[in-house]
């Protein structure tokens, strides 16, 4: 079974209470829990967990509107930020396919989106690696964000929103 994108709600309660991130990962993320609660205060923030075989293995937050503004002046982009995979989960491709099916998922549940974009921490080049090849482009930009400096990478969706894996 290949891995579902699925918008959170409260049925993955339980299960996203186990999910697990380390030190390490919490350098350059937020945790869901807070995640959930801030889309839970705003409208804008879609959070979305990947799940396989009933379990999740990954989280993260479409944030449209206002989030992507300090990332892009582009009018039709969403943000995709507080990327995570569940530390049982690691190195088993999950982040992988994660993002090869973003672009359908945001084309079916975000017509009018021409534009994701995301800020990877400088010292996470590992992540870096994983968006590159997943289609995300740095086109020069930086910003700071609360853990530190930010590539700012973009990921251009054509009308049919064809995904580009390199």
């Amino acid at each position: 079974m290949e891995l579902e994108l699925v918008f959170y709600n409260d049925d993955f309660k339980q299960q996203l209470d186990n999910y697990t991130i380390t030190d390490d990962q919490l350098r350059f993320t937020g945790h869901p829990d807070e995640a959930i609660a801030l889309a839970k205060e705003d409208p804008e923030r879609h959070p979305v967990v990947a799940v396989r075989h009933g379990w999740i293995t990954n989280f993260f937050v479409l944030h449209e509107k206002n989030g992507a503004r300090p990332y892009t002046s582009h009018p039709h982009a969403i943000l995709l930020r507080t990327f995570s995979t569940d530390f049982h989960q690691q190195g088993k491709g999950y982040a992988r396919q994660c993002l090869k099916q973003l672009p359908h998922f945001v084309r079916t549940h975000f017509p009018e989106i021409e534009q994701m974009v995301l800020g990877v921490n400088t010292e996470n080049v590992a992540a870096q690696n994983l968006y590159r090849q997943a289609g995300f482009v740095d086109e020069g930009g930086r910003m700071f964000g609360k853990k530190g400096e930010l590539i700012i990478m973009h990921y251009h969706l054509g009308k049919e929103g064809i995904y580009r894996w390199k």
